[in-house]
């Protein structure tokens, strides 16, 4: 199977099952595009080239058919097979330290921090136990992963950092490592907070939607006010603190700012190197949520905004943008590349009295409810759902050639928009084959750059 686009002047020819990406001429690229179903004196009638351009770009694409980079098979359905097999260990965590909030988000899934139930912080002894748990659940896995979440998680920082310490004590003792990060709306950052957070996160995300006319209306305090003019200095210090490194600002983009192009360059031009912008997911219902008629506009965005990208790291001015990260040589194992995030599996979160759920978006749907910290997993036939989830399962995926970029989307979203696990949210789909191409596009690009 193979995917061809134009973008940004470049032909590019994507061989799904092998990775191999070809940036090709017009000759070249209408040939791949016969090439399965004709024969080459077929292809010779149907192109207006002549015979001997038609006959080498035929020939180049044969060679590459030979060396397995064109029109490969896919050998990897029989693999998941022992994916879904293998015994799997937690990996991950998202404690949340936190069901409250100190802003009243608009768009929050969490409905301020509540998820569904009352306003409750993490004790020392749930988050203990919770790093326990994680230890026990892990086999022989050294590096492990806790996100503090939320809610606000830094209106429970006492506990976070107690149980920050008590995750240190565990290391040497068991062999493992903790890679904390932190996600934060910032109106409680302060000085003791980011020197805190500069020693022990791993990682740390910046919840920013970008301008202040765009943030502050869906981003306001719980009295209504500006929460940009009080958190864009503190984030600004903050990410020069990290050397601009480990950490994202991130933000969530909706039906109100489509051109959401905007607020990532706002951020760039305020020096952040690290960049996230999301699509907001909501029910059609909601004034803001994002409409397939809203499709065409947002491309235009990710294309004006990879077009950018381009120009200002010749400039010398590059940033990073979270969607248009692409790693072309390396990237995620086959296993994650089948099977996503791993949620249900791997990675799970923890209510603030020790349930756990298959992810932070999981957190109050009862029928999900998978154990808590303390008594550990009970639930293993939702546990063994989620094993099974993976882009074969899943009739969407199949014939998608972003499949193993996306690695089947998202759960969550799944349920949210069809009552299953194993379905796919189709404007979710649609924005990342859009982004996936413009990442392989900017890799084209810099890549001609080199030469």
């Amino acid at each position: 199977m193979v995917h061809q686009y134009k973008n940004n002047g470049y032909n590019i020819v994507m061989d799904i099952c092998s990775g191999a990406i070809h940036v090709v001429d017009d000759v070249v690229y209408d040939v791949v595009a016969l090439f399965e179903d004709n024969a080459l004196d077929a292809i010779k009638e149907q192109l207006p080239y002549g015979e001997s351009e038609v006959e080498e770009a035929y020939q180049e694409v044969q060679e590459l058919k030979e060396q397995g980079l064109l029109f490969t098979d896919d050998i990897y359905e029989d693999y998941i097979k022992e994916v879904k097999e293998r015994k799997t260990v937690v990996k991950a965590l998202c404690l949340h330290i936190a069901h409250d909030c100190n802003l009243a988000c608009r768009y929050c899934f969490a409905e301020e921090g509540e998820y569904k139930g009352d306003r409750a912080l993490m004790s020392a002894e749930v988050g203990k136990a919770a790093l326990d748990f994680l230890v026990r659940s892990s086999g022989n896995r050294h590096n492990l992963e806790v996100d503090f979440f939320g809610g606000e998680p830094t209106m429970n920082f006492g506990v976070v950092k107690e149980v920050v310490e008590y995750g240190r004590s565990l290391e040497k003792k068991y062999d493992k490592h903790f890679r904390f990060t932190l996600t934060t709306n910032g109106i409680l950052l302060n000085d003791e907070i980011m020197e805190f957070a500069n020693k022990e996160m791993d990682n740390v995300v910046l919840s920013v939607d970008g301008r202040k006319e765009v943030n502050d209306y869906m981003r306001p305090t719980r009295n209504g006010k500006s929460s940009y003019d009080i958190i864009m200095p503190k984030f600004i210090r903050f990410a020069e603190s990290r050397h601009q490194q480990k950490y994202y600002v991130r933000g969530t983009f909706t039906r109100r700012n489509l051109d959401f192009s905007k607020d990532v360059i706002h951020l760039a031009d305020l020096g952040f190197e690290q960049i996230s912008m999301e699509p907001v997911v909501g029910l059609p219902e909601e004034p803001y949520a994002i409409r397939e008629e809203d499709l065409p506009q947002i491309f235009e965005e990710y294309d004006r905004l990879a077009k950018e990208i381009i120009k200002r790291n010749q400039e010398g001015k590059g940033f990073n943008f979270f969607h248009f990260m692409i790693d072309l040589t390396g990237g995620p194992c086959v296993a994650k590349r089948l099977s996503g995030c791993g949620s249900g599996t791997e990675y799970l979160a923890v209510t603030p009295w020790g349930d756990l759920y298959p992810c932070h978006q999981f957190v109050g749907e009862e029928q999900f409810l998978l154990g808590n910290v303390f008594d550990g997993i009970k639930r293993t036939d939702i546990c063994d759902e989620f094993r099974q989830c993976n882009v074969y399962t899943k009739d969407k995926c199949r014939e998608c050639f972003a499949r193993f970029y996306c690695s089947g989307g998202c759960a969550a979203n799944s349920y949210k928009f069809h009552g299953v696990i194993d379905d796919a949210y189709e404007l979710s789909c649609e924005m990342e084959r859009k982004r996936v191409e413009c990442a392989i596009m900017i890799q084209a690009a810099l890549a001609q750059e080199r030469e």
